[in-house]
């Protein structure tokens, strides 16, 4: 016998709906802070457009000066020779007036000096501009990284918002109607029809808390995977009774909870996973054995182990629980990640795509082994009893390019920062923003070609190298010897005159990225290293810088679009140094060059060309956003800047 129509009467009352507000309240404020900080950052965009169009007026303007300069020496030096050749004449003929020879020469004499002191205004003027310049600059780095940072505490916060409206409370009231089987007993009759009642209660349930979701439009074509669920606190009949035709009505009141597997929030909201953590997430089907020996699958609802509480009716019949305890989850969520990009996953010889892989197994043993041509294959067998994470090491195989690369003996070089230095092979790759997610500056995309390999340093040049540097030449830092290193003192760039390269404002070791240098004071160095070896050192150029960086990649990262979880040390990256201070060098796993930090913990110091008067610095660093370590970022600042953020590598020219 079918089912009789059903006759649903739903009443939900929500909630925890204040929390909901806050949580609206924290992402609707911090949207109103990026506004703000948005429109401050497009002025400083604006000011700082006028004032270089103002400094490239100057500087033509210096140029005329400097053109006219050297019209009027010629004028000067004509002007003299005309004095010279009338008084000569004037010896012989004393008659003949000089007068004029000698005022023209005055004038000329009046207005090189005039020229020469407009130069000197000049020169003054654009070197205030400058530096009027880089303080906007800086106060614009300091901006951007100020918005991407809110970026990330919005982020945060929508996940905390989703959370918590996943994770409100209820009440449902239903009524619901049953055809009564001609086969089943009164008591089963009632038992079954409260049972379909109580589902059909937290399906509403469910289908309200989705209705009232802050971002419904981006989580409900995803809902299928979001396992939410409804916890039942408490149930009760409300009434109930049999009629004539053999139906059976109940009304039910059912107080619930949401639950959602917190490790697909970000799933939900497209946001990359380090936002959620890792967490494990339940199966979104659980199965009930009904006292009738029924089976009914019931998706994203969860029961606890709690009756329905029956209420007097004039029809007296036993009273039935109505709840049966479910049955225990066999699956369990298995997270895999790796050291390298585009690998492939196998788990029990199926294939699962690449990491970062989240999946959901059955309990018991898997094989699992992640590939990637040029590399060991990892395997591992799992016993899954819980959730689990596995990080696999993929070694590269033996080969020509890899013992090319990786072989330092072949530099022979005779100091340890020159010893620690891989060689880059020849290539060609396309330079600037590839995703569109960068800077203005970082376009257009132009294809760049590196004819010869280079040979650049594995990881930043340490306290401990550039301390035997300034022991050998006893150099002075510029931050020693000026107003000392800029530092972030919230989120504005700070000069302290007591920090410098030995003192950054952090603790630190001999293996701590060297900061709080200048271009020069970077160059100092590389100049000393080549006097020493006999081998030309100097600072690579950005497209030498950005080609090691990407390892061949054409994502934000070497390894993929998202900056992950304690992949690197930048701000809010989840490291144990992110926003505390730079990290000992190589902390982190080495790109598919073998290049360690090119993502994060301090900027590094670029080549400049003779047409620059500014220069550029590449990589990110611990205390900015993880947007700002891409391989294609570029800050632009002046060769005086120096923080205890910014250091520097080498290369060396073959």
């Amino acid at each position: 016998m079918r089912l009789a129509p059903l006759s649903i009467l739903i009443s939900i009352s929500l909630f925890a709906l204040n929390a909901q507000a806050q949580d609206g309240n924290t992402v609707s404020s911090i949207e109103s802070d990026i506004s703000i900080k948005q429109t401050e950052f497009d002025n400083f965009t604006d000011v700082l457009e006028k004032h270089l169009k103002e400094e490239s007026q100057l500087q033509q303007q210096l140029d005329l000066l400097r053109a006219r300069s050297s019209k009027l020496d010629k004028e000067k030096n004509q002007a003299l020779d005309a004095m010279n050749d009338m008084y000569r004449r004037m010896i012989e003929d004393p008659s003949i007036d000089i007068g004029e020879a000698k005022t023209r020469y005055q004038e000329a004499i009046g207005q090189h000096k005039q020229n020469k002191d407009d130069i000197a205004l000049q020169l003054s003027a654009i070197a205030s501009h400058r530096k009027e310049i880089e303080k906007i600059r800086v106060s614009k780095h300091a901006l951007l990284n100020v918005l991407e940072g809110l970026k990330e505490q919005r982020n945060t916060a929508r996940i905390e918002r989703l959370r918590n409206e996943f994770t409100r409370e209820g009440t449902v009231e239903v009524t619901h109607t049953v055809n009564c089987k001609r086969t089943e007993t009164l008591a089963t009759c009632e038992q079954r029809g409260q049972h379909l009642g109580l589902q059909k209660a937290t399906k509403r349930f469910m289908d309200q808390i989705f209705a009232n979701l802050s971002e419904i439009r981006t989580v409900e074509p995803k809902r299928n995977m979001a396992g939410a669920q409804a916890q039942v606190l408490s149930s009760h009949v409300v009434s109930s009774e049999f009629s004539g035709q053999g139906n059976y009505n109940v009304n039910l009141s059912v107080a619930m909870r949401g639950a959602v597997n917190n490790g697909r929030l970000c799933q939900l909201l497209n946001l990359d996973n380090r936002f959620c953590g890792e967490f494990g997430g339940a199966s979104l089907t659980n199965t009930y054995q009904q006292t009738v020996g029924q089976t009914y699958s019931v998706p994203v609802v969860s029961f606890s182990d709690m009756p329905v509480e029956a209420s007097q009716e004039s029809y007296t019949q036993p009273q039935v629980s109505v709840l049966a305890k479910p049955e225990q989850s066999l699956r369990h969520e298995l997270t895999l990640r790796s050291n390298v990009f585009d690998d492939e996953v196998f788990i029990d010889g199926v294939s699962y795509g690449s990491t970062k892989l989240q999946v959901e197994l059955p309990q018991g043993l898997h094989d699992v082994e992640i590939r990637k041509v040029g590399y060991q294959p990892f395997r591992q067998t799992v016993n899954l009893r819980s959730t689990r994470t596995i990080r696999a090491n993929l070694r590269k195989e033996s080969s020509e390019l890899t013992q090319i690369v990786a072989a330092p003996a072949v530099l022979n070089t005779t100091t340890d920062t020159s010893s620690d230095m891989v060689v880059i092979p020849a290539g060609e790759f396309e330079m600037g923003d590839l995703t569109g997610n960068g800077l203005a500056n970082e376009l257009p995309v132009a294809n760049k070609i590196l004819s010869d390999s280079f040979v650049i340093h594995k990881k930043e040049v340490t306290v401990g190298q550039y301390q035997t540097f300034v022991s050998e030449s006893n150099y002075t830092t510029e931050a020693e010897t000026g107003k000392g290193c800029a530092y972030y003192l919230n989120g504005e760039p700070v000069w302290e005159p007591g920090l410098n390269w030995k003192s950054p404002g952090y603790e630190q070791s001999d293996d701590f990225p060297v900061v709080c240098l200048t271009y020069n004071d970077a160059k100092a160095f590389a100049d000393w290293l080549t006097s020493k070896t006999g081998q030309q050192y100097r600072l690579p150029t950005e497209v030498e810088w950005e080609y090691a960086a990407r390892a061949g990649s054409s994502s934000d990262y070497a390894w993929g679009n998202d900056i992950g979880s304690n992949l690197a040390n930048c701000g809010w990256c989840g490291s144990a140094w992110s926003n505390q201070s730079a990290a000992p060098v190589g902390s982190f796993q080495p790109n598919e060059y073998g290049l360690y930090d090119m993502v994060g913990n301090v900027w590094e110091w670029t080549q400049k060309t003779a047409a620059q008067s500014d220069v550029a610095v590449r990589g990110g660093a611990w205390n900015f956003a993880p947007s700002l370590a891409r391989s294609s970022t570029r800050l632009i600042l002046s060769t005086d800047f120096r923080a205890n953020y910014i250091g520097f590598r080498l290369v060396r020219e073959r």
